[in-house]
């Protein structure tokens, strides 16, 4: 299913030598356990002239984490952030159009009440994308 993610029931089926209705049901049992992730088309922010990605670890006032994330979701070129042990508080993946974007991205989330302060990392590429399929084939099996 993750080289062919458009994949109908039908083609499952024949793939796989089972019953439109038996992949039907599995697919439905999967959904329900929540084993799939939201489906989205991954377009590249590059073409939206969005070239730059950058990490910011931000570092919070703990008892305001509620609504400065709900602060943070409102700035578009935030794609992902995540809640983080350690030094730092939460970690911040942004797209950017250059070093000037950048740093107003910065200057953004540091004027959030409740952000004590933040470090910037450039990336310098995607070396490995986000994937899956090397844990399925691993063999583990799922917690469904």
């Amino acid at each position: 299913m993750c080289a062919e993610p458009n994949s109908t029931y039908v083609g499952l089926a024949q793939a796989l030598g089972l019953s439109r209705n038996t992949v039907q049901a599995r697919m439905t049992r999967l959904e329900e356990a929540k084993v799939f992730l939201d489906f989205d088309r991954r377009i590249s922010p590059a073409v939206l002239g969005y070239p730059l990605t950058a990490f910011i670890e931000v570092y919070i006032e703990q008892k305001r984490a509620a609504e400065i994330i709900a602060e943070l979701s409102l700035i578009p070129e935030i794609v992902q952030a995540h809640g983080m042990s350690g030094a730092a508080d939460l970690l911040v993946r942004v797209a950017c159009a250059d070093a000037e974007d950048l740093f107003r991205i910065d200057r953004t989330i540091l004027a959030c009440d409740g952000v004590e302060r933040t470090e910037t990392s450039l990336a310098m590429g995607e070396l490995i994308p986000f994937r899956v399929v090397p844990l399925l084939e691993r063999g583990v099996q799922p917690r469904v």
